[in-house]
């Protein structure tokens, strides 16, 4: 018999799986992003929460110790200097659950990448018009 739990196929059904104080900040966290992105869709890819717009805008996971968002910060020095005390080794950032979460960092990622995304998109129209 396996162990293995079966994927999530919600952002609710995912939340659910962690303990309550766990699951307060990924609530906050979906709220935090519906609020810069409302236009944005939710969806399990990978097996962990997304939004998209135009394509996958942002994901979050919750890990023993941390709290990861996706993908790494890019096209702000600014926002890309604040965020530098929780990137990773790859870029992506990690929230210690033992901290506070920067709920106003997560929006102001969240607002650069549907700002990014918006320009991509128009920036497509353009080339299809030339």
């Amino acid at each position: 018999m396996s162990t293995k739990r079966n994927a999530p196929e919600t952002i609710d059904e995912y939340i659910a799986a962690f303990s309550p104080d766990v699951q307060a900040i990924l609530q906050q966290i979906r709220q935090v992003v519906h609020r810069a992105a409302p236009d944005a869709q939710e969806a399990i890819s990978y097996q962990i929460p997304a939004f998209k717009l135009n394509g996958v805008l942002v994901y979050f996971a919750a890990f023993k110790k941390h709290v990861g968002f996706y993908p790494p910060v890019s096209g702000d020095a600014r926002l890309e200097k604040a965020v530098s005390p929780y990137a990773g080794e790859k870029g992506n950032l990690k929230f210690p659950l033992d901290q506070p979460i920067p709920f106003n960092l997560i929006e102001r990622i969240v607002k650069l990448r549907v700002k990014q995304s918006t320009s991509r998109i128009a920036s497509k129209g353009k080339d299809e018009l030339a």
